[in-house]
């Protein structure tokens, strides 16, 4: 009987989306988009999506199914764990979802593509200490008003490289529906009545945010809620959606994932960068390949929220 009860609570039991990210070690908006393509069978409960375990293990029994056949293996990349990964595996270190397109068409091209889900400028960082092939950068420098090239020159100093366009997109302010505060510039975060929800250190949401105080000379301590962080888009969005915070910083496909206005303030390039070397040749002209194919844009034209107008361009080489 006790045995037939465990059965039952197993079979019974059901994950959060937080929880499955945990489980197959992705990112929340990987767990939605897998949602919303019907790959993974979800319900809600109150404002929480909840996935019954059989659903979850029908999930996995069907992705190892297709890594039988390697050609099948392209729609699941590992994660990246062990730092000696790099030598014979693409490390792809961001965390927006078009990496993820990208990581299956460079499996597709014969290569082995591991997922690290690391924020823009940790993510550049790694880079510089040998830990990752390609990042993914959306860096706003306040000086120049320019995306990504001045930290990059910085910390790739010395370094030879290449620079490329993923996607463009729009960052800005998430806010309640109805925006009943009226939030609309960034001088507003210093307000009184206003409680914001941030990003980690190291992400381009933080570092576009603290640029934007700093050139306006707006200081941490005036910006209630400064110190209260999220590691992702969707989690931020999340925090003004349960009324945990007015406002949010990031981008807008999150908005739309969880019922949430969006004030667009800045058009960012999300861009990659990769090291230059003869052993790297022939992964960047996948990469250039891959990019300016039909194909992938096709695809990253499914997902609400991109501009593709140059996407595949070379920003910047080095000589």
């Amino acid at each position: 009987m006790k045995e037939r009860s465990d059965k039952l609570v197993k079979e019974e039991r059901s994950y959060t989306t937080e929880e499955i990210a945990r489980l197959l070690r992705v990112s929340k908006l990987t767990v939605y988009d897998l949602i919303n393509k019907g790959e993974l069978p979800a319900y809600r409960v109150g404002r929480q999506n909840r996935i019954d375990s059989i659903d979850l293990e029908n999930y996995i029994a069907k992705s190892k199914n297709k890594s039988i056949n390697p050609k099948a293996n392209i729609s699941h990349p590992q994660r990246a764990d062990a730092e000696s990964s790099i030598q014979n595996n693409v490390i792809i270190s961001g965390q927006d979802i078009t990496l993820d397109l990208l990581a299956n068409s460079i499996q597709a091209e014969g290569f082995k593509s591991l997922r690290d889900y690391n924020g823009s400028l940790n993510s550049l960082i790694s880079m510089y200490n040998g830990k990752c092939t390609i990042v993914s950068c959306h860096l706003f420098d306040g000086d120049t008003k320019e995306y990504n090239l001045p930290f990059i020159k910085r910390i790739l100093t010395g370094r030879s490289y290449i620079v490329m366009n993923l996607v463009s997109r729009s960052a800005g302010f998430y806010v309640k529906p109805g925006n009943p505060k009226n939030i609309q510039t960034w001088e507003d975060l210093s307000r009184e009545e206003v409680t914001i929800i941030n990003r980690e250190k190291g992400s381009g949401a933080r570092v576009l945010l603290d640029e934007q105080m700093r050139i306006r000379n707006i200081s941490s301590k005036e910006v209630k809620g400064y110190d209260n962080e999220e590691t992702n888009h969707f989690s931020v969005a999340s925090a003004v959606a349960q009324g945990i915070a007015d406002i949010g910083i990031g981008i807008e496909k999150a908005s739309k994932m969880v019922g949430v206005d969006f004030i667009p303030l800045i058009k960012e390039s999300y861009d990659i960068v990769i090291m230059k070397s003869e052993e790297k040749s022939g992964l960047i002209q996948s990469l250039l390949k891959i990019l300016n194919s039909p194909e992938f844009k096709n695809k990253i034209n499914t997902i609400e929220g991109y501009d593709i107008s140059k996407t595949g361009s070379i920003i910047f080489e080095t000589d």
